[in-house]
């Protein structure tokens, strides 16, 4: 931690205190996993050597072929070209299909059809789901503030996993866990569904084993109309504010670059200087803890590529990018209402 962030963290401390308010253990106690034994660790085609540069990528097939596909904690579903589901026009149809991508602007636009699939890693291991909804696109468009993206009436090269939660209110109304891959996995005896990220792979299924370690829990709300948790709660400061702005974070793996959404009582409009302290707390208002910290434009491992600012009214939020990875492994227990952080 920077010692400008620490001077802030001590400021917050300072501040609840004389406002009588006692600083929790933010943690939340930690979940048993000692009985489950269910779980596959997949390892990314793409893997490094321990670091995490560049989005991840895992096997994903209907049969024989077998497509690279992004691995995606940003968004929930699988979401691939018609052309690469074998049968395509004879599977069972949900319904119409959409599903937006807010950092790069696309819109998958198709049917949601029931099929099972097999998610593989690079030594050979695999996982296969029961009959699932999956997304198969049948033309892409663009929103007008779209970053990245051309219009595609004839798609090719589509294929990403996403497995987040939570984000049903980014322009995805559709995804819901029933549509998340690893959290519909076939499996044998007690399973607890969810999975733990790291820089190399995923392990799919929580057990003892790949939940050991000095994780920081933090115990997720329900949402109020839907199946599903509610984001990390969290809080930015920038350059040393306080307090800090607390709303949300993400974890996403689709990205390289952070998109932070901050009020103007932290920033000035504009992009964010090189050399500005980001500190990114675990917590709400009414009690916070620094989770991690770097400084804008310097090569750390757990800096992102580029920060895309949102100086607004609307709620806090930050989205990590998967350089996050580099510093923790990422838990999240879908049956239990977890998220975890393990740091490296």
């Amino acid at each position: 931690m920077n010692a400008k962030f620490s001077r802030a963290a001590t400021l917050f401390a300072a501040t609840l205190i004389a406002g009588s308010v006692i600083l929790p253990a933010l943690a939340a106690e930690r979940p048993d996993y000692e009985k489950f034994k269910s779980g596959t660790f997949l390892r990314y085609l793409n893997a490094g050597d321990g670091r995490i540069e560049k989005t991840p990528s895992i096997g994903l097939s209907f049969g024989e072929r077998v497509l690279h596909a992004t691995l995606d904690s940003g968004s929930t579903g699988v979401v691939v070209a018609a052309a690469f589901i074998p049968n395509f026009d004879q599977l069972p149809v949900i319904g119409e299909g959409k599903l937006t991508y807010t950092s790069s602007g696309r819109v998958m636009l198709g049917s949601w059809v029931t099929t099972s699939l097999t998610l593989s890693g690079r030594d050979g291991a695999s996982v296969t789901t029961e009959p699932m909804p999956v997304l198969a696109v049948t033309r892409v468009a663009c929103l007008e503030t779209a970053r990245d993206c051309r219009p595609n009436d004839d798609p090719r090269d589509i294929a990403m996993v996403g497995i987040g939660f939570a984000r049903e209110g980014d322009r995805q109304g559709q995804s819901t866990p029933d549509k998340n891959p690893v959290l519909n996995v076939a499996a044998e005896g007690e399973h607890r569904k969810g999975y733990v990220l790291t820089p190399e792979g995923i392990h799919i299924g929580l057990t003892a084993e790949n939940t050991r370690g000095e994780f920081r829990f933090v115990k997720l709300e329900r949402q109020a109309d839907l199946p599903d948790w509610k984001g990390v709660p969290a809080c930015i400061s920038l350059g040393g504010q306080t307090p800090p702005a607390c709303g949300s974070m993400l974890v996403d793996t689709g990205v390289g670059a952070m998109f932070m959404t901050v009020p103007s009582s932290q920033v000035a409009s504009g992009p964010l200087a090189d050399g500005t302290s980001v500190a990114i707390l675990l917590g709400t208002d009414a009690a916070s803890e620094p989770l991690y910290s770097f400084t804008s434009g310097d090569m750390s491992p757990m800096t992102p590529s580029a920060i895309h600012l949102d100086v607004s009214d609307k709620p806090p939020f930050v989205n990590t990018s998967f350089h996050f990875l580099n510093g923790f492994d990422v838990l999240y227990d879908a049956d239990g209402g977890y998220a975890g952080f393990r740091k490296h």
